[in-house]
């Protein structure tokens, strides 16, 4: 190529949009084929699960025992030596009690048929045993509460349209034009087949009004209503057919076509269409008589909007008329067309079928081409030579052949079944100018003007009579077909229905005045499943920015795994506010976790909804990087709070393999590499983590040590902004120990050997008094899994175990200790609970360096202990304070002043986002 020849730069920029255009095209193609196999995954789990509970599969469930004994393998497919190699570990270093205590944590529960509401869980059972104050509710209870309409005021306003797409032509006029038509007023609209339970189900969580077009209450149709009922949505039943009235449908003779077992699944079907529609609030009919059905049927409030012109249609008879295609089969032949669709017409074609015969008979000129399934009666034996049969074809060949019809005609059984049915017969038509004769079906009255737009024929004479007066007259088929354009255009153009009709009904959608500051709010746990520090900070930082008159603030989450919800998101409320959780990998599958193909796509929708000003993001894993190219995608800053060391670390807190703390300060992938060597992905996710950082428009971290780490790692200091974490400060004042009590510990980190849980054992086991209290928490009780197992250790004090405070039972909490034992074997980024245990007065034993060290004084309000494998630091520092516990007895924190609280980094947070935001507004 030339100098001369090099694209300009504006060709190269479009060249870039659509490339970027397209490579989003293909993202949402294969989320949705991802989104495919979740589904299909889930439901060949809920098949196999069935199976499991047949007779049969416990039948031989002892056969498939001894199989697997057989090969040397448990059921579970663990190897029988490794297994007994396991237990004798456990039995030699922990003794009889703690391998019993391991066995029953992992015996199945057997789960009862039916538990009433209030009955208690095996989670609440297990808890209570434990004493624990506070309930753990089901899954249900906590996110399947209903929400209020109200939630929805700030979101974009938008129609989810849930329906049948299979019959092309009735999705083309009620589904595909309502699309048009809606979007033509400002609404957004989205459509999904009804079929697609998941897809819908996640759907629902993000529009404000729903339409089910031609939907059967099915069981998983249900689900989609109660869910829609849940969420306090407007919903509607749309229908351009009498499907859902038993005792009309057997009236309809076309049904006599059918074979038995055909009938059978319509009649069935008709149940199923009237249990929906009597769970909606409202429905919309396509035609006045069918509109009065409903009203029979129990609805009050129906609706009609005609079958109209789209800009499809229009398309297609502009471009065939600048073909000049139409009368290409010379003067020697008049063409009378009928389009069948289905062999459901067989009854209405005998109507005309007499009087078609008899024309032909007289006029040799006609011929008949019959377009879709029919069963061709036996009088037009007497004229088949004349009579062509095509398959049905797409609507675009369809107009084409329709296009080159002399005349088109519309028989119509006399039933109610027909007076329902639209005048599509007379639009298609009229839009080409081609003339129709019609039976006298009550839409076809409301438009046709007997002998002028249209022909009328109500008898076998009269369609004898209507064919030949059309056939001989072709100046009067060329009026009448010029009349008919007319008069479809003035009554059916997309403009005048819309206004007309659409309008009337859905109206134009309310834009409401957006606060002055519209945040989103990002964590992989977020309340009710509050788990973590990041989580407990993130959940502050919404409660603060919500009290804010002018400040609307919205939640992007994960969610625990759900019954029958396979891979929906879900909507919720909490603190005011509303959450959307998505279903995220599991924790193995880290490559999934770093980029989420299906929470980027609802975090898209999110986005589109509930329309932010910025976006801020605090723990991602899970969730996933997608998240920063959406934001990217929509124009929309977002900044970062870095909690850990995910952003750096596949491990997310710089932990090896054999649960030992990485002290690398600058990273090194060939090192990373050795340590995980089955990764291969570890440079693709280092380049992604880059670019999320480096286009982040601030970058938030909670001490000067986190700081540091990135720092060394390429991020421009200039990014970077230190927002401190805060804590609760106690409701109440602490209560003392009592004199002559046993000194007590806490501890929070959980059985992690990173958090330093094998130091504390080993430190509480060689204690040689056993005047002391240690209070453990298992902060994985919440998430209903048993993670400590107090009972092996063999001590001489009281252990006791607790699930992981909130807010509410933190001061409970503290209360109960008089230390907190912090051993962190790695480079915390804060550290919460040092600071929660210092501003109530607790003495604390934590690590160096990190950001956990930085509120302590040595000595003053703390011991500073290096971080290490060995005990020997740890347990010089509990030996030494129980040697003095007297003195802890009136021990206040005389630093507590240097304390960020939540308050102090909610202000800081507001000014960091109120400031980006309008950065970015004078910027566009």
């Amino acid at each position: 190529m030339t100098p001369s020849e090099k694209p300009s730069s504006s060709s190269k920029q479009a060249h870039l949009e659509s490339l970027l255009e397209s490579y989003q095209a293909s993202m949402t193609v294969q989320d949705m084929r991802m989104g495919g196999f979740l589904n299909e995954t889930q439901h060949l789990r809920h098949l196999v699960e069935n199976q499991r509970n047949t007779l049969s599969w416990r039948i031989t469930a002892p056969l498939r025992v001894i199989r697997h004994l057989s090969k040397g393998q448990l059921p579970t497919g663990d190897k029988i030596t490794y297994v007994l190699g396991k237990i004798w570990t456990v039995y030699h270093e922990e003794g009889f009690k703690a391998l019993w205590s391991r066995i029953q944590a992992r015996l199945p529960r057997k789960p009862k048929a039916s538990r009433s509401r209030h009955e208690a869980s095996p989670v609440e059972k297990f808890t209570s045993k434990l004493d624990i104050s506070e309930k753990i509710e089901t899954i249900e209870d906590q996110y399947l509460r209903p929400v209020s309409a109200h939630s929805v005021s700030d979101f974009s306003p938008s129609y989810l349209i849930i329906a049948e797409l299979s019959l092309r032509q009735c999705a083309k006029y009620r589904v595909w034009q309502k699309q048009e038509q809606l979007e033509s007023l400002g609404w957004h609209v989205r459509v999904v087949d009804w079929r697609e339970t998941f897809v819908a189900l996640t759907a629902l969580q993000t529009c404000t009004n729903v339409i089910f077009y031609r939907v059967p209450a099915f069981e998983s149709v249900e689900k989609l209503l109660n869910e829609a009922k849940r969420l306090n949505l407007p919903t509607c039943w749309e229908v351009d057919d009498l499907i859902f009235s038993e005792d009309h449908y057997k009236n309809n003779a076309n049904l006599d076509s059918l074979s038995s077992s055909e009938r059978e699944m319509v009649f069935s079907g008709v149940k199923l269409f009237r249990n929906c529609l009597l769970s909606c609030d409202k429905a919309i009919a396509s035609t006045r008589i069918l509109a009065q059905e409903m009203r029979n049927a129990g609805v009050n409030e129906v609706s009609v909007i005609e079958n109209a012109i789209d800009e499809q249609t229009l398309s297609i008879s502009n471009q065939i008329f600048q073909e000049h295609s139409t009368l290409d089969h010379g003067a020697e032949e008049i063409r009378i067309v009928y389009g069948s669709g289905t062999k459901t017409h067989d009854a209405d074609f005998l109507v005309a079928a007499d009087g078609i015969v008899a024309a032909m008979l007289e006029d040799e000129r006609l011929t008949l081409h019959i377009i879709g399934d029919l069963t061709v009666p036996e009088v037009c034996n007497k004229v088949k030579s004349r009579i062509k049969t095509l398959e049905g074809r797409d609507y675009a060949l369809y107009m084409r052949l329709l296009a080159q019809a002399d005349i088109t005609i519309s028989p119509l059984e006399k039933t109610i079944f027909n007076d329902c049915k639209s005048n599509i017969k007379f639009l298609e038509a009229a839009v080409l100018s081609v003339p129709v004769i019609c039976s006298p079906a009550d839409a076809f009255m409301q438009v046709v003007r007997d002998g002028e737009n249209a022909m009328i024929a109500r008898t076998p004479q009269d369609w004898k009579n209507a064919i030949l007066s059309l056939a001989s007259d072709n100046a009067k088929r060329k009026a009448m077909g010029r009349a008919a354009y007319q008069d479809a255009l003035d009554r059916y153009s997309p403009e005048n229905i819309t206004q007309q009709q659409i309008l009337p009904v859905f109206g134009k959608p309310e834009h409401k005045k957006k606060p002055d500051l519209s945040v989103v709010s990002v964590n992989v746990y977020f309340a009710p499943r509050s788990f973590g520090g990041a989580t407990f900070v993130a959940e502050e930082m919404v409660k603060y920015l919500t009290q804010k008159p002018d400040i609307t603030v919205s939640v992007f989450t994960s969610r625990p795994d759900m019954e029958w919800r396979a891979n929906a998101a879900i909507r919720y409320r909490v603190y005011d506010c509303n959450v959307m959780g998505v279903r995220v990998p599991p924790d193995g599958d880290r490559v999934a976790g770093i980029d989420n193909p299906l929470a980027t796509e609802s975090f898209r929708q999110w986005l589109h909804t509930v329309r932010p000003d910025i976006v801020h993001l605090h723990a991602t894993q899970g969730l996933g990087l997608g998240l920063t190219r959406a934001c990217l995608e929509a124009g929309i800053p977002y900044v970062i709070t870095l909690h850990d060391a995910w952003w750096l670390c596949d491990r997310q807190f710089m932990v090896t393999g054999e649960g030992n703390f990485c002290f690398q300060n600058k990273i090194d992938l060939r090192i990373c590499q050795m340590c995980e060597p089955s990764a291969r992905h570890l440079h693709e996710r280092a380049t992604m983590m880059r670019v999320a950082l480096r286009n982040a428009a601030l970058l938030l971290v909670p001490s000067q040590s986190h700081k540091n780490l990135f720092i060394a790692n390429g991020i421009p200091e200039e990014k970077f902004v230190v927002n401190r974490n805060g804590f609760v400060w106690p409701a109440k004042p602490r209560v003392p120990r009592k004199p002559g009590q046993p000194l007590r510990f806490g501890y929070v980190g959980g059985a992690e050997t990173v958090k330093g849980y094998p130091l504390i054992r080993k430190v509480f086991e060689h204690l040689k008094t056993g005047r002391w209290e240690l209070m453990l928490v298992d902060n994985k009780l919440s998430l209903g899994i048993r993670s400590v197992f107090p009972e092996a250790w063999k001590v001489k004090g009281v252990i006791k175990t607790v699930p992981a405070y909130t807010q509410s039972t933190m001061d409970n909490f503290y209360n109960g200790i008089d230390v907190l034992l912090f051993p962190s074997q790695c480079k915390e980024s804060y550290g919460l609970t040092v600071r929660e245990a210092l501003a109530r007065d607790i003495w604390v034993v934590v690590t160096e360096p990190g950001g956990q060290v930085e509120d302590v004084v040595e000595g003053e309000n703390g011991t500073i202990i290096p971080i290490g494998s060995n005990p020997i630091h740890l347990q010089k520092a509990v030996e030494d304070l129980l040697s003095k516990e007297a003195a802890l007895l009136t021990y206040e924190n005389p630093h507590k002043d240097r304390l960020a609280t939540f308050d102090m980094q909610g202000r800081e947070l507001e000014e960091i986002l109120r400031t980006i935001v309008g950065e970015y507004a004078q910027a566009d």
